[in-house]
């Protein structure tokens, strides 16, 4: 078994996606902002590897408001079909504006437009003024490459702790835990 636990979560990533049947990528993102009130909600990873876990959003969302406060975050994903569950906490760092420029681009165009027409987490009156604003944008990039919104990037967690969990029967589940030090990483088993 792999003792590098970006090496691990690589090869469970991979047999995830053979398996999972819906958004293998879909991670519960928890943070904490000035008022210490977690919060929680699910997002999609969309690029990892030994710099971290890196995600996109507004930056004036609860979760940009929070990461704003607190920059730190804990991340889940569960994988039902494989019995697993990978925890990983860290500090969270914004990625450069060329990688949310290049992610950006990579997005459904209406997907773009939604994002310009999104205050995202904000209160909204009606459904009626998303859409007409979501109208507007599609107009507004008629013809041309939407660019990405001001205040939309993305964020990535960087680390300290990942923790991977595997079911076994009678609840004798097994738990690796990777801890980053000086040297890298350490590692241990907890108790169920």
């Amino acid at each position: 078994m792999p003792t590098d636990p970006f090496e691990l979560f690589d090869q469970w990533f991979a047999e995830a996606r053979a398996s999972e049947p819906n958004e293998v990528e879909a991670m519960a993102v928890a943070t904490t902002g000035a008022d210490e009130q977690p919060s929680v909600r699910m997002v999609l990873l969309k690029a990892f590897g030994p710099e971290g876990f890196t995600f996109y959003t507004h930056e004036r969302s609860a979760k940009g408001d929070d990461l704003r406060e607190n920059p730190r975050a804990a991340l889940l994903f569960h994988w039902k079909s494989l019995g697993r569950q990978i925890r990983i906490e860290g500090a969270v760092e914004r990625t450069s504006n060329a990688e949310a420029d290049a992610y950006f681009a990579t997005r459904a165009p209406d997907s773009q437009l939604g994002a310009w027409a999104s205050d995202q987490s904000r209160p909204l009156d009606s459904r009626d003024t998303f859409e007409r604003r979501f109208e507007e944008a599609k107009r507004r990039f008629e013809g041309q490459d939407v660019a990405r919104p001001p205040g939309w990037g993305g964020y990535r967690v960087v680390p300290e702790r990942i923790e991977f969990w595997a079911a076994r029967e009678h609840r004798l589940h097994e738990r690796r835990l990777f801890t980053r030090d000086r040297d890298g990483w350490s590692e241990g088993l907890l108790y169920p």
